[in-house]
C-alpha cells in the first residue's frame, strides 16, 4: 500500500491518506462483488471469490465478516451458505431471545464473533467484561473441567435475570460449539479495513496499483504472467525495459506501465543505478557506443549488454536488436581505448568533462537481418520471464477465440471437475513417474492472461508425449482439477497448435514465380509472412527459368492457408501465381511430390 501510495503521490501529485479514504465508495464494494481480487489481502483465494460473487458485499461489516467465516470450522459445518442465504433473505433471520437482537443483527443472528459471546455472557448473565472474557479463553481451550464450571455459572447468572433455563443451555451449546470457528473481530476489522483500502486504490489509481503490485512480486513468475494480465485485460498498456525512461522497478508512464531495468536477467541493481546516475547529465542515450562510453564501465560486460538488448531495452538506440547485438564488441572496444586516454590526459576532440558529451566516432551500423518474430520474443521471454513486445499465441487469437479457449488467468474462478478446453506455451515439463515406473509429467502452460499446472498421466503421456515439447504451443482439452496447491487441469486431449489446431487442415499453396523477374524484396517479405503465419499448409515454388524450362521447389514453410495470407500472396505476386489446393482435394497418403 504505501509503495502504491508513494507513486500515485509521484506520478500524479496527489496526496493519498489511507486513513481518511471513505468507506463507503460503491466502485469499491463493486469490484469485491466482481471478485476482481489479484493483489487484494486476504480475499485473493479461489474459495474466497467464489463467496464474494454470492454474497455480494456493500459495507465494511460485510467484508469484516466474510474474513471470519472464511476458515476451515464455518466453511465445513456450512455456516456460509447459511449466513449468505440470511443475507439475501432466503432464509429467515430469528433470534431465541429478544435481548439478542442487538447483538447479533450485523451476522443475521449467528455468533460469528468472540466479542459477541462476550456481550452475550455479560447481558443474560449478568457477567463483568473481565468474566466474560474468561468464559471466552475457556471456551478456547475446551478443557472439560473448566467449560462444566463456567456453565454452572452461566446458567446460574442466566437464571438470576430471570432468562429461561432451556434456552439459556441452548445458548450456552451455541456459544461452546462457536469455540470451534469463533474468530476475534477487531481482528477481521483490520484485515477488511485494510483489504478495503487496497481495493479503493486498484479501481481508482490502477496503474499505479498494479505498479506496486508486480515490484512486490518481483521473483514470483506465475504471478508476475497472472498480474500483467490482468493489468491488461483492465486496458493498461505494459512496455518492455528502456534504458531512457525505465527506473529500477515498474513505474508508471502516462496510463502505462514500464518495466524496470533490474527485472532484467544478469542486469543487477548496482548496474542499473550507474545507468540511471550517467542518464541524469547526460540525457537520452542516443547509441548503443555512447552507452557504454558514459556509463561506468566497471559496471558493464557483454553479457549484461547482451541481455538488455534481448530484454528490449535498447530499442531505443537507433538500431535493430540483430545489429545491436553485433555492435557490442566495438562498442566496449571504444570506450575502454577512451577510457584509457582520460586516464592519462588524452582527450578527443569533442570530449567533455567526464566523457558525458562524447560525441559518436560513427561505428557503422551492420546490415544484418532482423530476428524473426518467434525468435525475438524467444530471447525476450528468456531475459524478462514474460512476453512484453508481443505474444507467440497472438496469431492464433482470432482462431482460439472461435473454439471458445477458455483463458488460463480465469481458471481460478471454474468449479470443481468441469470440461474445458484452454491453450498456450508449454513453459515448463516436470517428468514423472508412477509406482509403477509409468512416465507422465506436469506441465506448466502459459497464455496472455496467466499460467497454469496441467496433469498428463501415463496413458495420456504416451499419446501426446511428442507435441509437450518445452517451448511448444499446444490446446488441451481437459477437466478441472480443484485442489489445495490450486487449480490444475487434467489432460485428456492435445494437440499442436502449429498444425491443425490453427485452421484449415493441410491443403497446398503453389507459388508459380519468374525466376529472372522475381526480386528480393518480395521473397523477403514471403519469408516474414509465412514465417508470422504458422499453420498446416505446405508451401512450394513452381520456378520457370530464363531457358523456358519449369521445376517445383518445395519449401520446409508450413503455413495457416486463410483469406487474410492469401489475399496478400495474391497481392505481392499477382492472382494467377497463387494456387491453393483445398486438403479435401488431396488424396489421404499423398505425397508433395505426387501432387504437384
Amino acid at each position: 500500500l504505501d509503495d502504491a501510495v508513494k507513486l500515485i503521490w509521484q506520478h500524479r501529485g496527489v496526496k493519498i491518506v489511507l486513513e481518511e479514504l471513505p468507506l463507503d465508495d460503491p466502485a469499491t464494494y463493486a469490484l469485491f462483488s466482481r471478485a476482481e481480487m489479484s493483489g487484494i489481502f486476504q480475499f485473493e483465494s479461489h474459495g474466497m471469490r467464489d463467496i464474494l460473487k454470492r454474497y455480494q458485499p456493500s459495507r465494511l461489516e460485510d467484508l469484516t465478516a466474510l474474513n471470519a467465516l472464511y476458515r476451515p470450522g464455518p466453511i465445513q459445518g456450512g455456516m456460509v451458505d447459511d449466513f449468505i442465504n440470511r443475507k439475501h433473505g432466503k432464509k429467515k433471520v430469528t433470534y431465541d431471545l429478544p435481548e439478542l437482537q442487538d447483538i447479533l443483527a450485523e451476522t443475521f443472528g449467528v455468533i460469528l464473533y468472540q466479542e459477541q459471546v462476550i456481550q452475550i455472557a455479560n447481558r443474560l448473565a449478568g457477567f463483568s467484561l473481565g468474566e466474560a472474557d474468561l468464559l471466552r479463553r475457556a471456551m478456547g481451550k475446551k478443557k472439560k473441567e473448566e467449560m462444566a464450571a463456567q456453565r454452572e455459572k452461566f446458567m446460574a447468572g442466566c437464571a438470576a435475570h430471570k432468562v429461561n433455563p432451556r434456552k439459556a443451555e441452548r445458548i450456552f451449546d451455541l456459544m461452546e460449539e462457536f469455540a470451534g470457528y469463533g474468530f476475534n473481530k477487531s481482528h477481521a476489522c483490520a484485515y477488511a479495513l485494510l483489504a478495503y483500502q487496497t481495493a479503493w486504490l486498484k479501481v481508482h489509481y490502477p496503474v499505479e496499483f498494479f505498479c506496486a503490485l508486480l515490484t512486490s512480486e518481483t521473483g514470483s513468475t506465475e504471478k508476475m504472467v497472472k498480474y500483467i494480465g490482468e493489468a491488461r485485460a483492465a486496458g493498461i498498456t505494459v512496455l518492455p525495459p528502456d534504458v531512457n525512461s525505465s527506473l529500477m522497478d515498474f513505474t508508471p508512464v502516462g496510463e502505462a506501465i514500464r518495466f524496470g531495468l533490474r527485472n532484467i536477467r544478469n542486469v543487477g541493481e548496482n548496474a542499473v543505478r550507474g545507468i540511471l546516475e550517467a542518464r541524469q547529465p547526460a540525457g537520452s542515450f542516443r547509441s548503443l557506443e555512447q552507452f557504454c562510453q558514459v556509463v561506468d564501465l566497471r559496471l558493464l560486460n557483454r553479457r549484461m549488454l547482451e541481455s538488455m538488448i534481448r530484454a528490449g531495452a535498447m530499442d531505443s538506440l537507433g538500431a535493430r536488436r540483430s545489429q545491436l547485438m553485433v555492435m557490442i564488441d566495438p562498442a566496449i572496444d571504444r570506450a575502454q581505448r577512451l577510457d584509457r586516454e582520460r586516464s592519462v590526459g588524452q582527450h578527443g576532440l569533442f570530449g567533455g568533462a567526464g566523457g558525458q558529451h562524447l560525441e559518436d566516432s560513427g561505428i557503422p551500423i551492420p546490415d544484418v537481418e532482423e530476428w524473426p518474430e518467434h525468435e525475438r520474443l524467444a530471447r525476450e521471454y528468456e531475459m524478462l520471464g514474460f512476453y512484453v513486445s508481443g505474444h507467440p499465441l497472438e496469431r492464433y487469437r482470432a482462431r482460439l477465440d472461435e473454439l471458445n479457449v477458455c483463458p488460463l488467468g480465469t481458471l481460478e474462478e471454474k468449479s470443481n471437475n468441469i470440461d474445458l478446453t484452454i491453450a498456450g506455451i508449454v513453459a515448463a515439463q516436470r517428468p514423472m513417474r508412477s509406482r509403477k515406473g509409468a512416465r507422465w509429467a506436469i506441465l506448466t502452460l502459459q497464455d496472455m492472461t496467466g499460467m497454469a499446472e496441467v496433469l498428463v498421466f501415463p496413458e495420456s503421456f504416451s499419446r501426446y508425449e511428442r507435441i509437450l515439447r518445452t517451448g511448444g504451443t499446444i490446446m488441451v482439452k481437459g477437466k478441472i482439477s480443484v485442489e489445495d496447491v490450486g487449480t490444475r487441469v487434467i489432460l485428456t486431449e492435445a494437440k499442436s497448435l502449429d498444425g491443425e489446431a490453427t485452421g484449415p487442415a493441410g491443403g497446398l499453396l503453389r507459388l508459380r514465380i519468374d525466376a529472372e523477374n522475381i526480386d528480393e524484396q518480395s521473397l523477403i517479405v514471403l519469408k516474414e509472412l509465412f514465417t508470422s503465419r504458422p499453420g498446416p499448409c505446405r508451401v512450394c515454388f513452381i520456378v520457370a527459368t530464363a531457358d523456358g524450362a519449369v521445376g517445383t521447389q518445395h519449401t520446409a514453410f508450413r503455413v495457416r492457408a486463410d483469406e487474410d495470407l492469401l489475399s496478400r500472396v495474391r497481392g505481392l505476386l499477382g492472382e494467377a501465381a497463387v494456387e491453393y489446393t483445398e486438403p479435401s482435394s488431396i488424396p489421404a497418403g499423398t505425397t508433395s511430390a505426387a501432387a504437384d
